[in-house]
């Protein structure tokens, strides 16, 4: 499918690992330029090895005034993939400042201020644009020691529908996706433990975790113009868990 991406401006958070990584392979691949955002310059020193003509940005996303010094000035942005966040996983009785202030630093306020740069952006410019919030199943479920996590995720869920509402006049659409886990080597590592795992698939319809493949082309769907009756979705990729 051609999802007519070639030469469109996309700006990635969370870009040095993980589905970040792999969205900003695949958007190179389609002929995008891509501004790739990560806070470990080692993974955008060897993304841009693996995909020349990428730029990068390092920048810690929980630091509001050194993101809004480093991303200040980028663009011309069409395409934004709010991809970064944390996950600090504790009982509820042993959730702690830290956690909690990290956990809303980055997988929400983050996702409101780089947004924010963007979406200005596109309105001075009169563009259209598209953003696409990478949420999760935990948005929707409650899930053992991860009372922060869902926290944040169900706030962006409601955050992508007020965005929707509210940027929808200026011709910007948002939508989010919501995994179930995902096997990056993050997610494999996490759920090798085969007791752990079937917990998870035994809630699941489809039996088996998600690829990150199967992530990232949701994203490139919902970044082309093939949805562009598409915004204010959360959008699952989570093999039926939040049908159960």
């Amino acid at each position: 499918m051609d999802l007519r991406l070639a030469g469109r401006w996309a700006l990635v958070t969370g870009a040095g690992k993980g589905i970040g990584r792999s969205i900003v392979k695949a958007l190179h691949a389609a002929g995008a330029r891509v501004v790739a955002v990560s806070r470990t310059q080692a993974d955008l020193d060897s993304l841009v090895r693996e995909c020349p003509g990428v730029e990068t940005v390092c920048v810690d996303l929980a630091d509001w005034e050194a993101t809004e010094q480093a991303l200040g000035g980028v663009g011309p942005v069409d395409l934004l993939v709010n991809n970064a966040a944390v996950a600090f996983l504790q009982p509820f009785l042993e959730v702690t400042k830290e956690a909690y202030d990290m956990s809303f630093n980055v997988n929400l306020r983050a996702v409101i201020q780089v947004s924010q740069i963007v979406a200005r952006g596109l309105i001075a410019r009169g563009a259209p644009g598209v953003i696409v919030n990478v949420s999760s199943q935990a948005s929707q479920r409650g899930l053992t020691n991860h009372s922060v996590y869902c926290s944040t995720k169900g706030a962006l869920d409601i955050l992508t529908k007020v965005m929707a509402v509210e940027l929808g006049p200026h011709k910007i659409r948002v939508n989010a996706v919501n995994p179930t886990v995902v096997m990056t080597p993050m997610g494999q590592a996490a759920w090798s433990d085969p007791q752990k795992a079937k917990a998870m698939l035994d809630r699941i319809p489809l039996g088996r975790f998600a690829e990150v493949e199967n992530v990232v082309d949701t994203i490139l769907f919902l970044l082309s113009d093939r949805s562009s009756m598409t915004t204010g979705s959360t959008v699952p990729v989570d093999g039926g868990f939040l049908a159960t």
